[in-house]
């Protein structure tokens, strides 16, 4: 008996040892790198449509994180929105700053950066991956970017390092991985079918699951629809003001979800910030440049999204909503 509890002592022993070099290791190491993702992108053509296409995106997707609204540059700031518990993370310069920015960036690193969070230097960003983002799209962000708007214009601000707590550095090395390379061409559907193009919209473009659904920590960016909670909210976003909310949940359930919407009420929400009871109070972008076509779409995609019951609590006079 003596025996078998010596064993078991040095068991246990063992495992906390290799659970505090984990840790230590974790904590050393900080957010780790990799091999620099290589697409085969050649240079992309720059047109009128693309920087268009590229504007509405970068300031529906990009803006909320990388805008100094001080200046009007896409020079980053602290993400004040994202859980306290990750610590202290910056966005990056993403103007033409060939120092500071991304003007030394080439077409095909930038394509890398923004399918896997991979920077040219290795190190993983901590930012969406917009894995299910058609080529096109990808094409028309970098287009704009090169483009003669003044808030991508050269500015020799520096992006900030970032100040990640413990849990923030385990997850990168463990659920929130880089994505990899699409290995196919990724092309979106057609928008004469109003649920694909929603769904390419909620998983590829805005990536409003990310938010919508109930954890980043759980968020499966390789099949969304598997992510646990889809689109049911109850993710924990922090406001502007420094206090916590929670994601609303957009399923169709009617009693906690937006099954009581009509397409028009939703379209207002997500392009004007107002819901059937008022202005969204939430740590959302108004995507007023989004077409209505898109925001119509988005809503017959969630009719078909399964059903959650899942009460989200309200945050000052309305129900919270976030998406990204």
């Amino acid at each position: 008996m003596k025996k078998i509890f010596r064993i078991l002592g040095f068991t246990v022993a063992g495992v906390f040892f290799l659970v505090a070099c984990a840790a230590a290791f974790v904590s050393v190491s900080g957010i780790p790198s990799y091999d620099a993702p290589k697409p085969l992108v050649a240079k992309i053509d720059y047109t009128p449509v693309r920087v268009a296409q590229g504007q509405k995106i970068v300031n529906s997707m990009c803006a909320d994180c990388h805008l100094n609204r001080t200046t009007g540059a896409l020079t980053g700031k602290p993400l004040d929105d994202m859980p306290v518990a990750f610590g202290k993370v910056y966005s990056a310069n993403i103007t033409q700053d060939k120092q500071y920015g991304i003007g030394a960036w080439t077409d095909a690193e930038l394509v890398g950066m923004l399918r896997t969070g991979i920077g040219r230097d290795g190190r993983q960003r901590v930012m969406p991956n917009f894995v299910h983002m058609s080529d096109e799209d990808v094409y028309s962000v970098i287009t704009y970017l090169r483009s003669p708007a003044a808030q991508v214009q050269a500015d020799p601000t520096p992006s900030r390092e970032q100040e990640p707590s413990f849990l923030l550095k385990a997850l990168t090395h463990t659920v929130m991985k880089p994505t990899p390379m699409p290995a196919m061409p990724v092309v979106a559907p057609p928008t004469s079918d109003a649920v694909a193009y929603g769904r390419y919209l909620v998983m590829g473009r805005y990536k409003c699951y990310d938010c919508h659904s109930k954890d980043f920590k759980t968020n499966n960016d390789l099949e969304p629809e598997k992510s646990e909670g889809y689109m049911g909210g109850g993710n924990e976003l922090t406001t502007p003001t420094g206090q916590p909310i929670l994601s609303r949940n957009i399923t169709p359930d009617p009693e906690t979800g937006i099954g009581d919407w009509t397409e028009g009420q939703f379209v207002r929400a997500v392009r004007f910030g107002l819901s059937p009871h008022g202005p969204l109070n939430a740590p959302m972008p108004k995507f007023s440049l989004m077409e209505e076509s898109e925001a119509k779409a988005i809503y017959a995609y969630l009719q078909t999204v399964p059903a959650l019951k899942n009460n989200v609590p309200a945050f000052g006079t309305t129900a919270a909503v976030a998406t990204r």
